[in-house]
């Protein structure tokens, strides 16, 4: 008897060693909500506020349609708008904390490595920099980016800046002062700077477009052009992109 009462001695010292790690069930329960919330949080760390500074007095949130896939290796920040379908890529970088706002209209997509950021757009006294926005619609924004666009890889959008609807901006080029119209293509390292591209018009691989008059030279998008229905077929893809990482994020 005196052996049985030892090992039942051990076995509820072993019972209460062992709540005493690991906690009651309540405490458990806090312990596993608590991670789950920090999970969370740190899941969409790359999604933030801009902070506060002397031209930006109050943090503002981005605003994404939930029908858009942010991955978490891109990062939004700021007074930036995202409207349905879009997708950004990782390594892109979305960042409204100094010429605000930014606005990326429907099916449009951001891909790897892309930049869109914008000069000062209000001043130290609450002034708005006039010089440095961009009017759509009667609208300001720092930059404007249409529906059904396509920012390809490396590509960099500055404000003050406007992208128009159906336009394709290809791999590593690059738009600065500059207004872009509907259904343009920029191809490769190819750039627009301080000028206004109008409707329909297209700019060669590694050109720079630093002129007014070079821009209404440019020649116009034609059917036989060879890229002429690239960005319908970049779209769809990105589209659906974003549509499978968020069924999958669904799914999990």
């Amino acid at each position: 008897m005196r052996f049985n009462k030892q090992i039942f001695t051990i076995l509820i010292l072993s019972l209460v060693v062992s709540l005493a790690v690991s906690g009651c069930v309540s405490q458990g329960k806090e312990t596993n909500e608590k991670n789950v919330t920090e999970a969370k949080a740190g899941e969409f760390s790359n999604i933030m506020e801009n902070p506060v500074t002397p031209w930006s007095s109050e943090p503002t949130k981005p605003v994404i349609d939930p029908t858009t896939y942010i991955h978490p290796q891109a990062s939004v920040i700021g007074a930036v708008t995202i409207g349905a379908d879009v997708m950004v890529s990782p390594m892109a970088s979305v960042r409204g904390d100094e010429g605000m706002p930014i606005f990326i209209g429907s099916e449009s997509n951001v891909q790897d490595g892309v930049v869109i950021h914008a000069l000062e757009t209000t001043d130290e006294e609450g002034k708005p920099v006039e010089k440095n926005l961009v009017n759509v619609s009667g609208k300001n924004y720092a930059v404007y980016v249409g529906e059904r666009v396509s920012l390809a890889h490396q590509s960099q959008i500055h404000g003050p800046s406007s992208v128009g609807d159906d336009t394709f901006i290809g791999m590593q080029a690059f738009v600065f002062k500059a207004k872009v119209g509907n259904n343009c293509v920029l191809e490769p390292k190819a750039a627009a700077i301080g000028v206004t591209i109008p409707d329909g018009k297209y700019i060669s691989a590694g050109t720079v477009i630093t002129s007014q008059a070079e821009a209404d030279k440019l020649p116009n998008v034609t059917e036989d052009y060879a890229y002429r229905h690239t960005n319908e077929a970049v779209v769809e893809v990105n589209t659906n992109l974003a549509k499978g990482y968020n069924n999958e994020n669904e799914a999990a």
